[in-house]
């Protein structure tokens, strides 16, 4: 369980004012339809973080050496100072809007989630707990949490949190998951 509640904590922080976030505020505005849009986003992070997450569990049994786990440890911490980077949004392309929001959101969420931080840090999570079923549920959930939200009360949320605090919060989680790894070395 120690897997799931880092997953979604870690992804949960990590995703405020993400481009992702970014995104799902952009859809908001473009379509009416939320319970669509939360379905997007839910399918589109399931198939991209589970595809990660197992990629993860098999880079962690490639990794199982000492130098492979000082691979892992250094590689939170790089991921920690990466997400004090603010992310900005990608321009969408508004001739997909036919195929309505849910095939929009699910096609631009996981796209947009290649090679995003919170991608990564699905790999990570999962080559370090080596459980990718609760990393994925994990990771999703934390996706959810910081989604839905916007999906649902938008730009008046936006204005409300303090994206540096929270940002800062999800790096020092990071680099501190990363420091304690490098700790069980010693």
């Amino acid at each position: 369980m120690d897997a799931f509640f880092t997953a979604t904590l870690a992804v949960a922080l990590a995703e405020i004012g993400d481009k992702t976030q970014l995104l799902a505020l952009l859809l908001t505005l473009r379509f009416a339809n939320k319970p669509a849009l939360v379905a997007g986003i839910l399918v589109a992070t399931l198939v991209n973080h589970g595809l990660s997450a197992w990629l993860g569990h098999w880079l962690g049994g490639q990794l199982s050496s000492g130098w492979g786990e000082a691979f892992i440890a250094a590689s939170f911490i790089v991921l920690g100072l990466w997400l004090l980077i603010p992310d900005s949004a990608d321009d969408e392309d508004p001739r997909f809007d036919r195929f309505g929001a849910f095939l929009v959101a699910t096609m631009l969420f996981f796209v947009a989630e290649i090679g995003d931080k919170t991608q990564v840090a699905t790999v990570m999570l999962a080559a370090e707990f080596q459980a990718p079923f609760w990393v994925t549920t994990g990771t999703t959930l934390g996706m959810l949490i910081a989604n839905v939200p916007v999906v649902y009360w938008g730009s008046a949320i936006m204005q409300r949190i303090p994206l540096a605090f929270a940002q800062r919060l999800a790096a020092g989680l990071f680099i501190a998951i990363g420091i304690w790894l490098g700790w069980q070395l010693v």
